[in-house]
């Protein structure tokens, strides 16, 4: 790997939208593990997909130890396919978050890292409390979280994501090996140039971990994943020679993550665009959606706030106060090889499929809570019973359960409006489930679902040309499907509450904002700032800002 001598400055990626910085470049992708995206016919599935599950340990160390023999066994006993993938995995008789694992690993900036975590995972298994059904762990468990380190197989390119693409991953996956998950993210807008900031990413970046920690309720496991493809030239001994070298670093030993932000003091923030050119922007579009025989009725804008502070953000920590600030949202890190962060706290889920059943959420229309139980009632009354905001919310609920019945045999929205509330903002919510025809429409369920109005407008085309003209910045991976592929199952929310980080170079937040006949760009200005804030509440301004 010899990157260029040049590296880019995040804090340069709002200042203008045609000239960046030079970057390091990414072409050393393929020497970390195989681009499974390079497969000539994804649609021939890998020669073997396998799952090991030894006997419960007592520590994280006791798991490395035994991971490390049978990799080391694995070596001495290769398969005679010339495809496949193998999961190892030893479960941990005790629940260490998976967040604070990955913490643990923070000299590993030259491999990629992701983070996920799902909402409502608090469930009853067999009668029992979760909290006490360490040993009731299947294969059909799903964690509560999942951190990973290294690619086993990656999956970039800077072309749109494809069905060729899909296939790629899903070649990998199999029903049978539930926990085999790739997990990434799809750029917002794949036609938009991609900026510096983003290079790394790519159009897309998914990766299935090459060690892996999940974290279940009562539990935890340490996984570790080999995958190889001769015809891609990434053979089984390549493939288990890199996991050993990267086994060799990792740290057993669980950083607890304080949930809280280190005394930080804000040096400088930029808004991207400023008010007064938010004000036009948001003019324009009004003007628009206003003029005679105009398709245009939502367009979502967005702004891209950067920010630098002393000391430096650490991405993790950020996350896991996040995690307390909106218990019931998805958190995700997502970090190619000597990239930013890209982290969010999102509370939107785009879809989620298990087999033929289908799951998806529609939320608009944002509003404060209140100080006290009677504010907060009435603050949520008057989101409810507005008529702009459920002119915007029926937009966004009408769109996904029109793009959903072209995959499924009967759709059910339950409730048809109401009140979600998180820890600092409500918002207008449908829950939208379906029953689909095939369970191979996956690609085409991503397809049609993203991007929703609730964070491009409507119709579509119109509100995303419009986006592209007005806004000044790469949105990147902001406001895009952010999850995991699985054999039966999948899960992606839209990457909405997010940030880019990397360390002495700061950070970019975004946030946008349903703009609709009715809106008015200051109210819209004060929205963005509540969506931000979950970024800088407790955050000092510094008197050189």
């Amino acid at each position: 790997m010899e990157p260029d001598s040049t590296k880019s400055n995040i804090l340069d990626a709002t200042r203008n939208t045609t000239v960046y910085t030079p970057t390091q470049r990414y072409n050393h992708f393929c020497s970390l593990s195989m681009n499974g995206c390079q497969s000539r016919d994804p649609r021939t599935p890998v020669g073997m997909t396998e799952t090991r599950t030894f006997p419960f340990v007592s520590t994280p160390a006791m798991a490395m130890e035994r991971l490390s023999s049978a990799i080391t066994e694995l070596g001495f006993d290769p398969p005679v396919l010339g495809s496949g993938i193998i999961r190892l995995e030893v479960p941990i008789e005790q629940q260490i978050e998976a967040i604070d694992w990955l913490h643990g690993q923070q000299h590993f900036q030259h491999l990629p890292r992701c983070f996920f975590s799902g909402r409502n995972q608090r469930k009853i298994i067999n009668g029992f409390p979760s909290n006490s059904v360490s040993s009731l762990i299947t294969r059909n468990s799903s964690p509560v979280s999942t951190a990973g380190l290294g690619s086993a197989v990656f999956f970039r390119h800077v072309s749109p994501f494809s069905l060729h693409d899909w296939r790629s991953i899903k070649r990998f996956l199999s029903k049978k090996c539930p926990l085999i998950r790739a997990y990434g993210a799809i750029r917002f807008d794949a036609l938009a140039n991609i900026s510096s900031e983003w290079e790394a990413f790519g159009s897309f970046f998914f990766m299935i971990p090459q060690v892996e920690f999940n974290e279940f309720e009562g539990s935890s496991m340490l996984v570790t994943t080999i995958a190889w493809d001769e015809s891609l030239s990434w053979t089984f001994g390549k493939a288990v020679h890199a996991l050993q070298a990267t086994m060799s670093q990792v740290s057993s030993s669980i950083v607890k993550l304080r949930k809280e932000v280190p005394n930080t003091s804000i040096l400088s923030s930029n808004n991207v665009p400023s008010k007064k050119l938010w004000d036009v922007g948001v003019d324009r579009a009004l003007q628009m959606i206003n003029k005679n025989n105009s398709p245009l009725i939502k367009v979502v804008l967005a702004r891209s706030s950067v920010i630098r502070t002393s000391p430096d953000i650490d991405p993790l920590t950020w996350l896991a106060t996040l995690q307390v600030e909106s218990e019931n949202a998805y958190q995700f890190c997502l970090q190619p090889p000597d990239a930013p962060s890209f982290i969010g706290n999102t509370p939107e889920q785009l879809f989620h499929r298990n087999r033929f059943d289908i799951y998806s959420e529609a939320m608009a229309g944002t509003r404060a809570r209140g100080d006290s139980k009677a504010l907060d009632l009435q603050i949520a009354l008057d989101l409810l019973y507005s008529s702009k905001d459920d002119k915007e919310f029926s937009i966004v609920r009408e769109c996904i359960k029109r793009n959903l019945e072209a995959v499924c045999t009967t759709i059910l929205v339950e409730p048809e409006k109401t009140i979600r509330k998180l820890s600092r903002v409500q918002h207008l919510y449908a829950r939208i489930r379906g029953r689909l025809r095939s369970e191979d429409d996956e690609f085409d369920i991503l397809s049609s679902l993203h991007p929703t109005p609730a964070v491009c407008g409507f119709p579509t085309e119109e509100a995303r040309v419009l986006i592209a003209e007005t806004e000044k910045f790469d949105r990147g991976m902001y406001a895009g499907p952010v999850g995991w592929f699985g054999g039966g199952e999948s899960e992606f929310a839209v990457g909405i509450r997010s940030a880019l980080v990397q360390k002495g170079l700061g950070a970019l937040i975004y946030a946008g904002t349903g703009i609709v006949e009715g809106s008015c760009s200051s109210q819209e200005w004060d929205e963005l700032e509540l969506k931000t804030s979950q970024f800088t509440k407790l955050m000092n301004w510094s008197a050189l800002s």
